[in-house]
Parts: C-alpha cells; structure tokens; sequence
C-alpha cells in the first residue's frame, strides 16, 4: 500500500485522484487548512508558508494540485497576483518541507507537481512535446514560476514530475460542465474559428496518468492530455453528435473577450501537444479519440 499525500484534494481532480488511489487500495490523505478530524486529512496553511513535520509521516509520495481556478474569474490585475501566489507559495512550502523530511531520513519518493500545457503558449501549426519550449504571455510565465518552485525538492534529488495537464473533460465539472447545456439547448458551437487545436485528457485517464506517476516516479515534464488531439470546433461536434444536437452557432471572439475577458486568449489559442512521455511509459488510455470521450455523457 502506497500512502499519497495531496494538496489540492479538495478540487475536481484532486477529488477524482482520491478516490481513484483508494479504490485500488492506496492511502490517499489530503492536506486541508480545516481538517474536519478525519485520519484522511492533515493541516497545513500555505498562506503562511505552514507544514508541519508530522504531516509528511510515513508519506511516499506527494500530489500538489493546489492553486485557484483559471477560468473562474475574470483577470483583473489582482486576480492574476492570486493565480500566480496560489500556485507558487504552496508549491514551495510543500517543496521545502520534502526537502527537510528527507535531508532528516524522510524517504519521500516523488513529488508530482501539477502544472499546465498553457506552459507552450499560443503556438498554431506546431506539435509540442515535453521538450518544446515555453511560449510567451502571463500563463507561460505563471506556469514556468510554478514549476520553478519546486526547486528545494529537486536539489534534494526528488524526482519531480511537472504534470502539464491539458483540457480536463468531464460533465461533472471545468468547462465541459459549462458547455454542455449550451449544447443540450442546440446553442453551442465553436469559439472563433473553431480551428484552434484542444489537446484535452478525459478526467479517468487523468487521474491513472497522475497515478502512474505516483508508482512510477519520473524527473521532468510530463503531457497530461489524450494522443489525438482536436480543433475546438472538432470538440464541439463531437460532443453535439453524442447528444444529437446541432452545433451551429458559433461565439465571435470579441463577444468571447467580452464575456470572459483576458481568459479568452486561452480559449483562442492553438495548443497541439503530444503526450510523448505517457505514451513511452505505455499509459493505457480509455479514451484516445474525442469520440470516446463523448459518449462518457450520452
């Protein structure tokens, strides 16, 4: 039995995880800044930069998934701040202490760090593998601070895994749990163009990928998404013909700028990432196609 700590266990795939670690008989405890008195749970407050040693007992692997939504609000200057602090002060709290447990005899495994393929920015006509490049703009920055500071666990010769993760499907939260009433009403369709590439993973073959890095530690990044990706319109379709919907309509991208403000530029982008790592590793995917991943909400 492993026991895998995780930051973040309270969101939509930090839920998931879990749920999935116990389900094949794993102890998954989750760090929590208000512990209800479970075994499950341990505190910590990274707003303060708190971790105490007890809280990495008997620990072999860490998950931080910890950090505020992206999408959920609109980016004012300060709520760029907390996307950033809420990712990188948690990180770092939880990256020194596994420094610390380990330096005193500690035998934590792995950290897996949660990150983003919005590291490669906005990149049309490339195909991005874990060594492409960082692209340019605010989340390329916020994800290359965010893995930055996992440095006191890599200097502790921690294997940590930057797991880039791609659009996350599941009709029980993120944005295909807003966009699919819009397609149950016949009022979906693709934003812009729709020609924009969405590299997407489904949220069960997610939480396996977070999971064989947890059994399987690796040093670097790792593309969390499904190995066909599609454009956003391609998406949509898929998604509409599973509930036998048209999908039509499409959102002009001044009224996306205006709905949802600078997020829209990540709505936009053209993102084509190869999970080259996963694949090497022999991850079997449940849901390789999007219209595998469509029929999850038929």
């Amino acid at each position: 039995m492993t026991t895998v700590l995780i930051a973040g266990g309270s969101g939509l795939i930090g839920t998931a995880l879990a749920h999935h670690l116990r389900g094949r008989g794993d102890r998954a405890i989750i760090l929590t800044r208000s512990p209800r008195g479970f075994v499950s749970e341990r505190q910590w407050d990274p707003s303060h930069a708190w971790l105490p040693t007890e809280a990495l007992q008997d620990v072999d692997a860490v998950v931080n998934l910890a950090g505020a939504g992206i999408g959920d609000r609109r980016w004012t200057r300060a709520r760029k701040v907390e996307l950033l602090t809420s990712r990188t002060g948690p990180t770092r709290t939880l990256a020194s202490a596994i420094a610390r447990h380990n330096a005193d005899g500690g035998h934590i495994r792995t950290l897996v760090q949660g990150s983003a393929i919005g590291y490669y920015g906005d990149r049309p006509g490339e195909i991005l593998d874990e060594g492409s490049t960082a692209g340019d703009g605010f989340i390329p920055e916020l994800v290359t601070r965010w893995e930055a500071a996992t440095a006191p666990a890599r200097e502790q010769a921690v294997p940590v895994a930057f797991a880039r993760t791609g659009l996350v499907l599941t009709p029980d939260g993120g944005a295909l749990a807003k966009l699919l009433p819009l397609i149950r009403l016949g009022a979906g369709g693709p934003f812009g163009a729709g020609e924009q590439m969405w590299s997407w993973i489904t949220l069960r073959d997610e939480v396996r990928a977070l999971a064989s890095l947890v059994d399987d530690p690796h040093d670097g990044p790792v593309n969390l998404t499904a190995p066909n990706p599609v454009s956003n319109g391609e998406l949509v379709r898929a998604y509409a013909a599973a509930l036998h919907r048209p999908a039509k309509l499409s959102v002009p991208e001044f009224a996306l700028r205006l709905g949802v403000g600078g997020f829209a530029g990540e709505l936009l982008a053209s993102q084509n990432v190869h999970p080259g790592v996963l694949l090497e590793r022999g991850l079997p995917y449940r849901d390789a196609t999007i219209e595998d991943a469509a029929k999850l909400v038929q």
